[in-house]
């Protein structure tokens, strides 16, 4: 009975430390009049830093979007599982998903998206509690991530597309609407061409848009398989087999441009990192944060990160 109490004392103490020392710190970063702030978590100093990379849309450092049912929360629960982990955590708003940067949104492209994580490295880089910084970009930011590795220590993938932008959506649409993946080849060709559609078709206005157009052409001239083989740093490829978005020949693609990379395939992750027993649950894990973040997920970063 002793061995029993004492047990359950050190339990108890142990996870009431675990709380006790996370500490978050709010941050206010700038690149230029873009404004990020952003939470960033720990437990000690001398630890590693994940930072994370925003997939598309307008998402906050939670993985939640904004003016939109999107509220997976799938960020913060990464953020406080790693956290348990000893590792320290960074996530800030994508410059979208702040109002105080619509007026500096315009004609926006994709590199400006990675010179706003190169200032956020920059920034961790003069902080001298952390042993090491490691990229994590899950989705586009998966692309984003790759091209701003340069002065980090390692970098991770998750639902990372193996091809160009123009590719995918192609896919996507001739999936569900091959008459549409019609229309919006010949939309994709005329922008590639002219750098500009005059007449988008009404049914394609959500994805060509005008004020859509500048940042979708610089998207689509960057090939993902063709970017990875210049990272430098040690490489983690991520994929969930119960993906909707991005599919494991993605993963498979990138691994292949680069053969020296871990590639990890999750069973019944989505794309929002939960895991999914029913098939139909997968869509409504997207609006709701009482789904749990896999576990396997945790488990694989954490090793890749700490070794």
């Amino acid at each position: 009975m002793i061995r029993v109490l004492t047990y359950l004392v050190i339990y108890i103490l142990g996870v009431t430390m675990a709380i006790a020392q996370v500490k978050s710190e709010n941050i206010i970063l700038q690149n230029g009049q873009i404004e990020l702030p952003g939470t960033l978590t720990h437990t000690s100093e001398k630890q590693p830093l994940l930072i994370w990379v925003h997939g598309s849309g307008n998402i906050d450092r939670n993985g939640n979007q904004l003016g939109t049912p999107v509220k997976a929360n799938y960020i913060k629960q990464f953020r406080d599982a790693v956290n348990k982990e000893n590792i320290a955590f960074f996530s800030f708003d994508k410059r979208t998903s702040n109002k105080k940067n619509s007026a500096f949104l315009k004609n926006t492209k994709i590199t400006d998206f990675v010179l706003d994580v190169q200032e956020v490295v920059k920034h961790f880089k003069k902080d001298k509690r952390f042993s090491k910084i490691v990229l994590i970009g899950h989705s586009q930011g998966s692309l984003i991530a790759m091209l701003a590795s340069k002065n980090v220590d390692k970098y991770i993938s998750i639902a990372g597309a193996g091809e160009t932008i123009d590719k995918t959506i192609l896919k996507q649409l001739n999936a569900k609407n091959p008459t549409l993946g019609k229309a919006a080849k010949q939309q994709f060709d005329t922008l590639k061409i002219k750098g500009k559609i005059e007449t988008v078709n009404p049914f394609l206005i959500s994805i060509f848009a005008k004020p859509n157009q500048p940042f979708l052409l610089s998207w689509m001239q960057l090939n993902p398989t063709k970017e990875i083989k210049k990272v430098k740093k040690p490489t983690l490829i991520i994929q969930g087999t119960k993906d909707l978005q991005v599919k494991i020949e993605d993963a498979k693609a990138l691994n292949e441009a680069k053969p020296n990379a871990k590639l990890v395939l999750i069973e019944n992750m989505n794309h929002v990192l939960k895991q999914i027993t029913k098939n139909e649950d997968n869509l409504t894990s997207y609006y709701s944060n009482t789904f749990s973040i896999s576990e396997k997920l945790i488990e694989v970063v954490v090793k890749f990160v700490k070794q």
